[in-house]
């Protein structure tokens, strides 16, 4: 018996380990690994119970060696996927978050967020808290906190180039018993761009903090938050005026817009008055796009979207016709102008007046315009 007791349990233990390292291997969950020792039981439980039907100590002993053994597994499981998890907790908290305005910021994965909101030469301070888990020792080759501006090309993704990037150390080399807290202050960082998320580019702020360490790998956590910057009403804003023919001696029309640089809840008024109109016009309407352009050179990417579309004329308009304009930016997911960011990335946006005939051919004129964020309107 000794010796089956012997045999049965190197079974168990060298079929159990397979198991496991498979399921390392193949990311099965804990509950999955539970499932299949417990088929390897029932399959030695019944093995025996051909083998000695009637020997109910020995069948018992067997039930009761598996699972010692199961547990055994489950334990040691927990152990390597935990080898797996940071050594220390890190948090991040801004100074005054209770006051601090949080807006809302779209992460890789879709979700928002609300982090905090800051505009350049503005200080950024707060306290960054480590506690090691369980209570263990952590070892460590120093710890410091960077505050990274960057810009990051979908199509590149993964690498970002930094264009803004101060360190403060926190701590010299050294260990971590037990929950210890940082202080850290950035005074009057030059902050030039405004946070921008993109259809193939995003511009992001963030706090990183690494605690360094050699062979076990450096523990590292990020901190996201928002820039914006604002501008004073411009001085010189010169209304935009058209007056052309379209088609020559068919289609004739003039359109006026009263300035050529909105904020960011502006009403864009305006008028477009026909001169000449010798086709079948059936509508009329007036597109806010955006333009972003990404790369240079040969590299270049343009990505061109319509956030708004408002019908102006439905209808046959006729010589002498004049048609209002009155259209509010404020519903639109309108940023400023960006021009040539860092020599990566540049958005711009266009008024695109577009008329189609009744045969559905369709006649446009777009005009650039510039868009920019007043403290008034920031949001």
């Amino acid at each position: 018996m000794k010796g089956l007791e012997d045999v049965m349990g190197r079974i168990l233990v060298t079929d159990i380990w397979h198991l496991s390292f498979a399921s390392l291997t193949s990311g099965s969950s804990s509950l999955s690994i539970h499932n299949q020792v417990g088929k390897i039981n029932c399959s030695v439980l019944r093995s025996i119970h051909l083998h000695h039907s009637g020997d109910s100590s020995f069948c018992s002993f067997v039930r009761s060696i598996t699972r010692f053994l199961t547990l055994r597994l489950e334990l040691r499981m927990n152990y390597i996927l935990g080898a797996f998890k940071p050594a220390c907790n890190i948090s991040i908290t801004f100074a005054d978050a209770k006051t601090c305005k949080q807006v809302p910021l779209k992460k890789e994965n879709g979700q928002t967020i609300l982090v905090p909101l800051f505009q350049s030469q503005e200080n950024i301070a707060g306290k960054i808290s480590l506690e090691p888990v369980l209570g263990k020792k952590v070892e460590h080759n120093g710890i410091k906190i960077e505050l990274l501006g960057q810009i990051e090309m979908y199509f590149d993704r993964g690498n970002f180039y930094d264009f803004t990037s101060l360190v403060r150390e926190l701590d010299v080399p050294g260990e971590l018993y037990e929950r210890k807290t940082y202080n850290f202050e950035f005074s009057t960082v030059e902050m030039p761009y405004e946070t921008y998320n993109g259809a193939n580019v995003r511009l992001r702020y963030v706090l990183k903090v690494t605690v360094a360490r050699g062979y076990a790998g450096s523990i590292v956590e990020y901190q996201d938050f928002v820039v914006r910057n604002y501008s004073p009403a411009p001085e010189i804003n010169n209304s935009i005026k058209v007056n052309g023919s379209w088609i020559e001696d068919c289609l004739h029309i003039e359109f006026e817009y009263n300035k050529s640089k909105y904020h960011l809840k502006d009403v864009i008024i305006g008028k477009i008055y026909f001169l000449l109109v010798r086709i079948k016009l059936k509508n009329m309407d007036l597109e806010i796009r955006r333009r972003e352009s990404t790369g240079s050179g040969a590299n270049t990417h343009v990505e061109t979207e319509t956030l708004a579309k408002f019908e102006l004329m439905d209808g046959a308009p006729v010589r002498g016709e004049s048609i209002p304009i009155r259209l509010f930016l404020s519903p639109y997911e309108v940023t400023p102008t960006h021009r040539n960011i860092n020599n990566k990335f540049s958005v711009k946006y266009y008024l695109n007046l577009v008329l189609v005939d009744e045969e559905d051919r369709r006649y446009f004129k777009q005009q650039e315009i510039t868009i920019y964020r007043t403290a008034e309107t920031s949001t």
